[in-house]
């Protein structure tokens, strides 16, 4: 176990707020982050007011009805009108914007809430640019983002394109202030360079969660990771993993002659669970397609 891991989990119980969930004093010590299976585990900590230890990940999922209630626009933090979070985001976000205008680096939110749905159709979108395979590391399966939480957002500089059009945005003037900064504001950037092992995802130097102030300095100052800081904080809890333990799911090849219906039967699921795992809104599949599977 890394000592700060052992630091995080002693500290957990001072910087839980009472919108967290509880921590337990006789807390059992997490031996290590857990590999990233691909499976399908309803996630912990999923009420709207447990935001900041809700954990999901490619193994842990929210549900599909998980729909914030206070979204707001982001124009209410001076940026763009077209992406929302949680409201209790907004002072923060304000502040971190006025600072790195003030710095010369004005930031934009290139995508903020995502919904269910909408996680659907962006995943099946870098499936067909990249490939499964590929669009497992770097895209969340429906259910598996954070962006659902409405706390985590993708930012870029303001006026400039996409940030990941660049080879490494935070090596622009912009992404560097903000991986510098947005700590001091209660963002934590979930998917840092050279992290996947532990993170499950590729590199992403523009995509940032709230934890709030006093989360998101621990996790600077000890130089973990968000998945590694939710994850003490639910070994902290006295919670196991939910539901049980999960196999991983399967990786299978769409062949000649195969339908959804056949692969459910063939796999013991329904066909309603296929569309779910692979983020279909119908039942056409193809020869040679990538689906996941019990």
């Amino acid at each position: 176990m890394r000592l700060s891991l052992i630091i995080l989990l002693t500290g957990i119980v001072a910087v839980a707020s009472a919108q967290s969930a509880p921590a337990t004093a006789d807390a059992p010590a997490a031996a290590h982050v857990p590999t990233c299976a691909v499976a399908d585990v309803a996630t912990a900590f999923t009420r709207y007011d447990q935001w900041p230890y809700t954990l999901v990940d490619t193994h842990f999922r929210l549900p599909a009805s998980y729909a914030p209630p206070d979204l707001v626009s982001t124009s209410e933090a001076g940026l763009n009108a077209d992406q929302r979070v949680r409201a209790f985001v907004i002072p923060h976000l304000r502040a971190m914007a006025q600072a790195a205008a003030a710095a010369g680096h004005p930031i934009a939110v290139q995508s903020g809430y995502r919904s269910y749905q909408t996680q659907v159709t962006t995943f099946q979108y870098w499936v067909k640019v990249d490939g499964y395979a590929y669009a497992l590391r770097s895209s969340a399966r429906p259910g598996h983002s954070e962006h659902q939480l409405g706390t985590a957002m993708d930012l870029r500089a303001k006026g400039g394109k996409a940030p990941w059009d660049y080879q490494d945005w935070a090596a622009t003037p912009t992404g560097a202030w903000v991986e510098a900064n947005a700590w001091r504001y209660g963002f934590v950037m979930s998917y840092p360079k050279g992290a996947e092992a532990t993170t499950c995802y590729m590199y992403e130097p523009w995509h940032y969660r709230f934890l709030g102030l006093a989360a998101a300095k621990q996790v600077h100052d000890l130089g973990e990771t968000t998945r590694a800081f939710l994850w003490a904080h639910w070994r902290a809890s006295g919670r196991s993993v939910p539901d049980g333990p999960a196999a991983p799911l399967k990786q299978v090849t769409v062949q000649p002659g195969d339908s959804l219906w056949a692969l459910a039967q063939r796999y013991g699921t329904t066909v309603a669970e296929l569309r779910r795992l692979n983020g279909l809104s119908g039942d056409t599949i193809r020869a040679g397609m990538t689906l996941m599977v019990p």
